[in-house]
C-alpha cells in the first residue's frame, strides 16, 4: 500500500464532520466535490510530510548507548543521561507526566502512556544497553506504611509492586536474547528497610536469577546540589558483559554503603550475595551552588505569605526550632530556610502539627504534592525581618538539577508533582560517567547479542 492509500484508510469522518464540510467544497472561487477536496488535501498532506521527513535531523539511534525508561515521569533519568544516550522506549501510566515529557523531549515520540501491567516486549523495540527503572516508591516509605512490592504472584499489586510487571517484562527480553546490558534500579532507602528488609533480597534474587551481577549504592544528592535527599540506586550487569576492576572494590566504600545499606546485603540468598558487586564511585567535587542562590526573591506566579501567616508558622515551631530562627537572625544576612510542616507527638503523647526548619544550606527532600504539609515551605530570614512563601517549581526543578528550559506544567500542582517524583539529574550523569559508560564502552552490540544467542 502506497503513502496516499495509507491517508486515505486512515481517514474518518463523522456526521457532523461531513455535513460541516459538505457536498461541495469553494476554492478559488469555484466548487469542486468532496472527493476532489479530499484528495488534493491528502497530496499536501504527503508533500508536507516528505519535506518534514528531509528536514528532520538524524536521530542517529544505532550510534548512541541506547535505553529504555520506565515509569519514566518527565524524563529526568533521560535528563541526566544526556546528549551521548537515545531513547529507544519509555513508559508512564499518568497522562500529565506524559505531557510533561512530551513537551520536553522533541514530541515524545519513544514514550507510550500506559499501564506497565499491560505493555508487552512487541512494544519495546530492537535491544536496549540499558534499561532505568525508578519504580515508584509509596510502598516502601512511612508514608506507604512500607507495604512493600508484594510478592510477584499477588492478586492486589501494591503501587511499589508494579516492579513485577517491570520484571515480567525483563524476564521476556532475555527469553528473546534481548536482555539489556545493564539495568538501573532506583528507590527511596525505605527499600532497604521495608519488610525487615524482604523486598530489597526480592529485587536482588529476581537480578540474580536472571543472571545479573549487581550491587546498590546511597547516594544523596546533596553531593550536587542544594536538596537533602537520599536514593538506593541498583545498578546491574548482564553476566556476558566483563567489568573492567577499577570500577569495583573488594569492600564497602563511604560514603555509598552507609550501615543500613550492609545490614539489608546481610539478609540477601546465598545466590544474591554470590552475585554482588561493591561498586567503586568517586565523591564528587565540592558543591558550590548554595540554597540561597536557587531561591528568587520574585519568583513568577508566586506571592510572599502575609504577617499573619508566617507568624503562624513560627508559633507551630517547638523550642529548638525558634532557636533555630533566632541564630539566623544573629548573622546579620540573608538566611534561606527550608520548612516543613510535620505531625509529631508531644510531651503528653498528643499528635500536633510542627514547623520544622533548617538552615544548613539544604532544602528538606522534596516530596510529591499529597497534602499541604508535603509542599516545601521557604523561610527567609534578614535580620528582624522574616518571611514565609511555598518553595515555586521553577525553585524545586533546580534543586532536582534541573536548568531553566525543562518546561514545567502550568499547574503547581502538577509541576511540583513531576519534580517531587523524579530522580535528581547530576546523580544520574554521575552514576553514567563513571559506571555505565565505562561499561558499555568495553562491549560491542553484536558481540553481545551473538553470546546471548549462543547461551
Amino acid at each position: 500500500m502506497n503513502l496516499a492509500s495509507e491517508y486515505r484508510t486512515s481517514l474518518r469522518l463523522t456526521q457532523l464532520q461531513h455535513e460541516t464540510i459538505g457536498s461541495f467544497c469553494q476554492v478559488d472561487g469555484g466548487r469542486i466535490s468532496m472527493s476532489t477536496w479530499i484528495a488534493r488535501a491528502i497530496d499536501e498532506k504527503i508533500q508536507r510530510d516528505t519535506q518534514l521527513a528531509q528536514d528532520r535531523p538524524a536521530l542517529n539511534v544505532r550510534q548512541g548507548r541506547r535505553f529504555y525508561e520506565f515509569f519514566a515521569g518527565g524524563g529526568m533519568a533521560r535528563a541526566g543521561l544526556g546528549d551521548g544516550w537515545d531513547c529507544l522506549f519509555a513508559n508512564d501510566f499518568d497522562p500529565m507526566k506524559g505531557r510533561a515529557y512530551r513537551d520536553n523531549w522533541g514530541g515524545g515520540l519513544d514514550l507510550m502512556v500506559e499501564d506497565i501491567n499491560k505493555l508487552t516486549t512487541e512494544q519495546l523495540p530492537d535491544q536496549a544497553d540499558l534499561v532505568w527503572a525508578s519504580f515508584p516508591c509509596q510502598d516502601l516509605s512511612l508514608a506507604g506504611v512500607y507495604k512493600g512490592i508484594g510478592r510477584e504472584h499477588d492478586q492486589q499489586q501494591t503501587r511499589s509492586g508494579t516492579f513485577w510487571a517491570f520484571w515480567r517484562l525483563m524476564r521476556s527480553l532475555m527469553s528473546e536474547a534481548r536482555a539489556p546490558k545493564t539495568i538501573v534500579l532506583e528507590n527511596v532507602c525505605g527499600i532497604l528497610t521495608s519488610n525487615e528488609g524482604g523486598d530489597f533480597s526480592a529485587v536482588c534474587s529476581a537480578l540474580s536469577d536472571l543472571g545479573y551481577r549487581f550491587g546498590a549504592l546511597v547516594i544523596d544528592a546533596r553531593h550536587f546540589v542544594p536538596q537533602s535527599r537520599p536514593r538506593v540506586f541498583i545498578v546491574g550487569v548482564h553476566a556476558d558483559v566483563a567489568i573492567a576492576p577499577a570500577l569495583l572494590s573488594p569492600v564497602p566504600l563511604d560514603p555509598w554503603h552507609p550501615e543500613r545499606m550492609l545490614k539489608a546485603y546481610t539478609g540477601l540468598s546465598e545466590s544474591a550475595k554470590n552475585a554482588w558487586l561493591w561498586w567503586r564511585l568517586p565523591i564528587p567535587e565540592a558543591r558550590i551552588t548554595t540554597f540561597a542562590e536557587l531561591i528568587e526573591d520574585y519568583p513568577e506566579g508566586m506571592s510572599w505569605d502575609s504577617a499573619e501567616k508566617t507568624a503562624q508558622l513560627l508559633a507551630m515551631m517547638s523550642t529548638a526550632n525558634l532557636e533555630k530562627v533566632r541564630a539566623a537572625q544573629q548573622l546579620g544576612r540573608r538566611m534561606v530556610g527550608g520548612l516543613y510542616k510535620r505531625t509529631r507527638v508531644d510531651e503528653q503523647g498528643n499528635k500536633i502539627q510542627r514547623a520544622e526548619v533548617r538552615f544548613d544550606d539544604l532544602a528538606g527532600c522534596l516530596r510529591t504534592p499529597a497534602g499541604g504539609s508535603s509542599r516545601q515551605v521557604i523561610l527567609v530570614v534578614e535580620g528582624e525581618a522574616i518571611r514565609s512563601r511555598l518553595l515555586s517549581p521553577r525553585e524545586a526543578a533546580r534543586l532536582m538539577g534541573l536548568d531553566d528550559t525543562y518546561k514545567l506544567p502550568s499547574r503547581y500542582n502538577d509541576a511540583y508533582h513531576v519534580v517531587g517524583d523524579g530522580v535528581a539529574v547530576p546523580v544520574v550523569r554521575h552514576l553514567a560517567q563513571f559506571i555505565l559508560e565505562p561499561i558499555l564502552s568495553e562491549v560491542g552490540g553484536g558481540v553481545f547479542r551473538q553470546a546471548q544467542q549462543s547461551a
